[in-house]
């Protein structure tokens, strides 16, 4: 394409769609800036951001104590490889261990969910000396092979069917068909997330999981738990384990973790870290300087900052504001990871909280359910700015 004239600025979403694949469904939006839980465009409107930049601005967006702790880190040392020790990975290893659930004490570190839980199901294969994999209906665990082979969905699947790894799929919440499953005695692992975002936040009860470690313990299988979403203090606790008291074998954490720098952790037991032998895992930039300095500065802040009981007030507030709003069926999931059925498709009035109430929301892969994924650190009068517009929206048909 032609180079612009100097001084003058090409139109960012023309420039984009000019140069990049279409692999994405993106609104007529480019965002500059961002200030907590506010996001402005390239033409300076304004934004309440409840989307949280798809579950990963944990602490708002720019947040200051983390874009200072780059800067500096960035001064001192940009980067160098795992080849080296470093003592901000280690004191952003520390850390996550120290708030990861009891007996987790150890971490893999990469740079997304995806790979996180590539390593996850690697790890489950070398540690048990089994291949199959039992995953849920609705699951969504990434795009590179391994993942995307636990990933639900022939649209995904159809292209690259002959290279994916064979998964079992049963349903979400029934213990009784991942029993079934096991018994073909050849299960490395059941991946799950706790609770289902791209499926519209389905969660299932506690006796669930609970059901689901007794099972893997009986076969001698390992249970992960792919947090990517839920991890963190998203809902109120760092790893949703903890809400049904439960402990997985293997977690996986992303998103929210790096409060906006890419960075990935695949969490594991001593006895799992034990088995693991140099070089059986490895990457590049998993564990670099400067998102171990992110890391390390969200992890202080959501502890010293008390933002993981905040997340539980926020989806209170929520809740009883969104109640009152009619047309709301249900509202599921917890803290700052929230579902809102409709009785209608949630798509268009997304769409209209966006360009008519500057209020920027997700959709899901269930029709009728709007997501929430906002920063723990969001202004508590956010759901009532919420509520009023989608009641405004819904009236309006």
């Amino acid at each position: 394409m032609t180079d612009p004239t100097p001084g003058t600025a090409l139109d960012p979403l023309a420039l984009e769609d000019a140069t990049t694949l279409p692999t994405y469904a993106k609104p007529p939006l480019a965002l500059v800036r961002g200030e907590n839980a506010t996001v402005w465009d390239h033409t300076g409107r304004e934004l309440l951001d409840l989307y949280g930049g798809h579950c990963v601005a944990l602490l708002g967006h720019s947040p200051p104590r983390v874009v200072e702790a780059i800067r500096q880190q960035a001064g001192e040392l940009l980067f160098y490889s795992n080849a080296v020790y470093s003592p901000v990975r280690a004191e952003a290893s520390a850390r996550l261990v120290d708030l990861a659930p009891e007996g987790l004490n150890r971490v893999f570190w990469c740079n997304s969910g995806t790979e996180a839980n590539e390593a996850a199901l690697k790890l489950a294969r070398a540690v048990t000396g089994k291949s199959g994999v039992i995953a849920m209906k609705g699951a969504f665990h990434g795009r590179t092979v391994g993942a995307l082979a636990a990933t639900w969905g022939d649209s995904y699947h159809a292209p690259y069917r002959a290279i994916l790894p064979q998964t079992h799929f049963v349903p979400f919440g029934w213990e009784g068909a991942v029993a079934e499953a096991l018994e073909s005695g050849d299960v490395a692992a059941v991946i799950l997330e706790p609770i289902q975002s791209m499926a519209g936040m389905t969660e299932a009860p506690a006796a669930y999981y609970q059901a689901l470690r007794q099972l893997c313990d009986a076969h001698g299988t390992m249970l992960i738990f792919d947090e990517v979403q839920t991890g963190v203090g998203r809902t109120g606790a760092f790893s949703y384990s903890e809400h049904v008291g439960v402990t997985p074998d293997l977690i996986t954490l992303a998103k929210s973790l790096g409060a906006g720098v890419p960075v990935g952790a695949t969490l594991v037991s001593d006895a799992i870290a034990k088995t693991v032998k140099t070089g059986d895992q490895g990457t590049t930039f998993g564990g670099g300087m400067l998102a171990m300095a992110a890391v390390r500065a969200t992890l202080d802040q959501l502890v010293e900052d008390s933002l993981m009981p905040r997340a539980l007030a926020l989806e209170s507030a929520f809740r009883d504001a969104l109640t009152s709003v009619d047309n709301v069926v249900d509202i599921r999931g917890r803290g700052c990871l929230l579902g809102i059925e409709l009785d209608r498709p949630a798509r268009p009035v997304a769409v209209a909280l966006r360009d008519e109430h500057g209020i920027f929301v997700g959709t899901s892969g269930h029709a009728p359910t709007l997501r929430l994924m906002p920063p723990l650190t969001t202004p508590m009068d956010a759901a009532g700015r919420l509520a009023d517009a989608l009641g405004e929206v819904l009236r309006a048909g």
